[in-house]
């Protein structure tokens, strides 16, 4: 039976290429650091390559739930009429991967910055939901120079942990980590109903197969 969010996903990557004219390209940050971007095309005319963007830059920072495009699917193609869109897949998601322990904000952080440098960014507006809104806010402390501006949803610089663990109780889960990686289709609804405005239905299909995509990621 075919995974339905495996072959969205496929489609999906399609659709960007042909409609919001944006394509994969992995950059090596360092040896057995690399990280994934949707990049303008114009930008990769071969692997070795790489041009100057022609229009202001923007910077889509997803959050910890999912991948840069499967965040970001339908601004990508709006915002790319104006400017040149970035969309980045953090360490550890989508098709970006480290062979260094670290988990830090400030990692996340600097891999960026260089993988923007190596693109020929030079200065960027960032738009961060979640999870990417405090790399963003990390990335603005470390690199001033290149970021100058930033659109922020869902994130915050600072939080109590009681005030964590308020939330992460109040929607069903014992800990951040239950709710962050959920084990369980009830898991998936519980965190996906954080992260979407509206209260979309989806059927319990949906979720499993949302599960499997996940931990083959994982095992990546």
């Amino acid at each position: 039976m075919v995974n339905v969010v495996a072959a969205h996903c496929s489609f999906l990557q399609w659709l960007m290429k042909i409609t919001a004219g944006v394509k994969p390209y992995t950059v090596e940050i360092h040896p057995g650091t690399h990280m994934r971007f949707w990049v303008p095309s114009y930008a990769i005319s071969s692997p070795n390559l790489v041009s100057k963007p022609k229009k202001p830059v923007v910077v889509l920072l997803h959050g910890f739930c999912g991948d840069g495009i499967m965040t970001w699917q339908f601004q990508v193609a709006s915002l790319s009429k104006h400017y040149a869109v970035y969309v980045p897949d953090f360490l550890f998601f989508g098709g970006s991967f480290t062979d260094r322990p670290n988990r830090s904000l400030e990692f996340q952080a600097e891999c960026l910055a260089v993988g923007l440098e190596k693109l020929r960014v030079e200065k960027c507006v960032l738009v961060g939901f979640s999870y990417g809104g405090m790399v963003a806010f990390k990335m603005a402390e470390m690199y001033p120079d290149m970021v100058y501006g930033m659109v922020i949803s869902g994130a915050v610089v600072a939080i109590k942990e009681s005030i964590i663990m308020e939330i992460v109780n109040g929607v069903g889960f014992s800990s951040c980590s239950e709710m962050l990686m959920p084990m369980t289709v009830d898991g998936v609804k519980g965190l996906l109903s954080l992260g979407i405005h509206k209260n979309i239905s989806f059927p319990n299909r949906f979720h499993n197969d949302f599960l499997k995509v996940c931990a083959q990621v994982i095992q990546q």
